[in-house]
C-alpha cells in the first residue's frame, strides 16, 4: 500500500470546539472521528485573536508555532511564551488554558492524542531524513515551510502538505525547508483507519 498523500488544498476549515476560531484538520484516527471521539488528531490553525482554548479532557496536546510573532499561553495559571517558530510545546488538554497573541495573527500546528490510547512524539527536521512506520505506529510528516520530495515515490510535497505512513511503509525525504515528523504510537488494541477531514 502506497503512503497516503494529504494535500493542503484539499482541506476544509471547521470551527474550533469552543467556536473561537477555525482549524483545518490534516489527519485523524479513526476515520470520521469528531473532536469528542478521536484517538489522535493533527491540524493547522489560523489564529487571529487571543482567548480561551477549548478543554479536551484526557488529551495531551503539542502546539508548534509556524508563522507570526507567537503567543503567551497561560496553562492552569502558569505563563509560557511560545514565540520560537518550529519549537513544539506540550501541555495538557485538561488544563484551563488562555492564549494572548504577542504581535498579530499566527499560524500554529497542533497534535492531540488521547493519552491512555496513543503516545505522540513531534520532532522538527531541516535536512534529508528517512522515515518508517514500525508496527503499531503511524508516522505523519507535514511540511511546515518550503517543500520536500518523497524520493522513493517521486512525490513532491508543498507547504502544509503531508504524507501518512503506516504498517512498515517508509521513504527517504529530500528537504528544502522545515518538516514536522509526528510519531503516533498505539498503547494497545486494534487501530481503526485514518483519513483526512475534508468530510466536514
Amino acid at each position: 500500500m502506497a503512503p497516503q498523500i494529504l494535500r493542503a488544498g484539499d482541506r476544509a476549515s471547521a470551527p474550533w470546539k469552543n467556536g473561537g476560531g477555525l482549524t483545518a484538520e490534516v489527519a485523524v484516527r479513526p476515520v470520521g472521528a469528531g473532536t469528542g471521539d478521536f484517538g489522535w488528531r493533527v491540524s493547522v490553525a489560523d489564529v487571529a485573536a487571543g482567548g480561551p482554548f477549548s478543554a479536551f479532557p484526557g488529551v495531551e496536546r503539542v502546539i508548534t508555532l509556524v508563522e507570526g510573532a507567537g503567543m503567551e499561553l497561560v496553562v492552569d495559571g502558569v505563563p509560557h511564551t511560545v514565540d520560537e517558530p518550529y519549537e513544539p510545546f506540550t501541555f495538557s488538554g485538561d488544563a484551563v488554558t488562555e492564549c494572548r497573541l504577542l504581535g498579530g495573527p499566527i499560524v500554529d500546528f497542533n497534535v492531540m492524542v488521547r493519552r491512555d490510547e496513543v503516545a505522540a512524539t513531534v520532532r522538527v527536521v531541516r535536512s534529508r531524513t528517512a522515515v518508517r512506520a514500525v508496527a503499531a505506529t503511524d508516522v505523519l510528516v507535514v511540511v511546515l515551510d518550503g517543500s520536500a520530495v518523497l524520493e522513493g515515490a517521486g512525490v513532491r510535497l508543498g507547504r502544509l502538505d503531508a504524507v501518512l505512513l503506516r504498517d512498515g511503509e517508509g521513504d527517504e525525504l529530500g528537504v528544502e525547508g522545515v518538516l514536522a515528523i509526528v510519531e503516533l504510537e498505539e498503547r494497545g488494541g486494534t487501530r481503526p483507519g485514518v483519513g483526512s477531514a475534508a468530510r466536514r
